[in-house]
């Protein structure tokens, strides 16, 4: 039997955060001073239904938020528990019809069957009507050309689309009732136009939808509503918890790490990688290397993302090495600076700077001499180099950045997090809980809440740095040569990709 409660008054309250994820969703339980209470997950299933493709059914995503929730809370004074926010896999399309049903699997951001839409966009609807619109250019992951490719390839669906929205929106709306998306997310659609945030009317011409199919904007800190009676009756949560917008994963993850306010940065050596870069101003760079983005705490941010980088050295250590050992393949690795091999490290492509679907990975420089921990060590100087391409374009734009938060899996690796530091020649801060866009999106839920008044002080609050590397005068100098050559690789080979 479930009882529903109400909120009672001048209790410490409980926040949680939900980073859907590709793979699974992560929950976390966090009080109103940050301390971490609980973490759990649930995994579901990700599907190819042909080469290039990527889907999965919104209904898995809502089931294991619900049961891990259930878990996440079982030990606690669910009074206590005032509002859930959400981090999420950017760009996914998610279509619902008139009775609120799932129309089709989602099409997420990893997606690459849109390559014809996307050269589209870019070549006949073109960048600099896309950028001006948008502040934004056409990539394969992004929303507007899954539409685009729904429209074209499965025109019945498409004409019964009522309702387009993201993956974490999806969860929103069933916990909520209210059809909604947030600032952040909404930018990797293609469809917003981010330096006035609101929806573009132009891209909606060109999607061939219109305003009533796309959710309310809020920003990622604002109340969207309350759970609905059922959905707190069976988590046995009070009526009143609040529903947080909500931000996508990378800007989520940004809060979590205290990168927001003017002139912040965060480097992810996840899956992927990014460089995020805050800013209370709207920027754009003339080639739209760079995203262009709002951010969480109602200003903008600047990302450059990397389709591959820790499963770079994934990749390399367990697929070509047959390894697991990372630490100790990284700890014969002696001679920074030195290493005479460069990697290129597009395995799936690129996105930031290069826009270049079909790049592919390569090593470059071997000769007689070369060494497995020369092949390891170039995997690791590869990424860190493919980074730095990023942060060169946003100096271009006089942004000047001295030093850089660091997260993800990669960012582990004490070598790795000292090569970041010399190659892009910027104090690296590691802080003391990184838990990415699950903790971001706690503490979007504790603002909306008003546990504090705004995103900024949060993060001021409870993120704290535990460690910094600063970067080494004579090591980022040969780091800065080793750079230099590394930027002349891409350029020489693209033509063969």
């Amino acid at each position: 039997m479930h009882f529903l409660v109400e909120a009672p008054y001048n209790k410490k309250m409980l926040y949680i955060g939900v980073d859907l994820g590709t793979s699974a969703v992560k929950l976390l339980l966090m009080d109103e001073k940050g301390k971490i209470q609980k973490i759990v997950s649930r995994e579901y299933p990700l599907f190819f239904p042909h080469p290039g493709w990527s889907e999965q059914n919104p209904e898995d995503w809502f089931l294991g938020s619900v049961e891990g929730m259930k878990e996440l809370t079982a030990q606690c004074d669910k009074s206590r528990i005032a509002g859930i926010s959400f981090g999420g896999q950017m760009h996914g399309l998610v279509a619902l019809d008139c009775a609120d049903r799932v129309i089709r699997p989602a099409i997420l951001w990893n997606d690459g069957r849109t390559g014809a839409e996307t050269e589209y966009l870019n070549e006949v609807i073109g960048k600099e009507k896309l950028s001006q619109c948008t502040a934004n250019i056409a990539f394969a992951g992004f929303t507007a050309p899954k539409l685009l490719w729904m429209k074209k390839h499965e025109p019945d669906n498409f004409a019964k689309i009522r309702k387009i929205m993201l993956p974490k929106d999806f969860l929103a709306y069933r916990l909520s009732g209210t059809f909604c998306t947030d600032m952040s997310d909404a930018s990797g659609m293609l469809l917003m136009d981010v330096k006035n945030r609101c929806w573009s009317e132009e891209m909606l011409a060109v999607c061939s939808i219109t305003k009533e199919q796309l959710p309310k904007l809020y920003e990622s800190y604002e109340p969207v509503g309350t759970l609905k009676p059922e959905i707190a009756k069976e988590l046995g949560f009070p009526l009143n918890v609040k529903v947080i917008a909500g931000a996508g994963d990378n800007a989520a993850a940004a809060v979590g790490t205290g990168t927001v306010g003017e002139g912040r940065c965060n480097i992810s050596l996840g899956t992927s990688g990014t460089i995020f870069i805050s800013s209370r101003e709207f920027g754009v760079d003339e080639n739209n290397a760079l995203h262009s983005f709002a951010h969480a705490d109602g200003n903008y941010h600047l990302m450059g993302c990397m389709l591959s980088a820790a499963s770079c050295n994934k990749w390399w250590s367990e697929e070509i090495l047959k390894t697991k050992d990372y630490g100790g393949e990284q700890a014969k690795i002696t001679r920074l600076g030195e290493n005479n091999v460069f990697y290129l490290p597009y395995l799936m492509g690129e996105r930031s700077p290069h826009n270049h679907p079909e790049a592919r990975a390569m090593f470059i420089g071997m000769s007689m001499n070369t060494t497995r921990e020369d092949m390891t060590q170039a995997v690791l100087e590869g990424v860190a180099f493919g980074l730095r391409d990023s942060l060169e374009v946003a100096k271009k734009l006089g942004i000047q950045i001295e030093r850089t938060k660091i997260c993800g899996g990669g960012a582990k690796s004490l070598l790795w997090r000292k090569m970041i530091a010399n190659i892009m020649n910027l104090k690296v801060d590691v802080i003391e809980s990184e838990e990415g866009p699950a903790l971001g999106g706690a503490m979007l839920a504790a603002v909306g809440c008003g546990e504090y008044p705004d995103v900024e002080t949060i993060a001021k609050k409870l993120v704290k740095v535990v460690d910094t590397i600063e970067p080494e005068e004579e090591l980022a100098a040969k780091y800065e040569e080793k750079y230099q050559r590394f930027q002349k690789i891409y350029p020489a080979v693209k033509e063969l990709f």
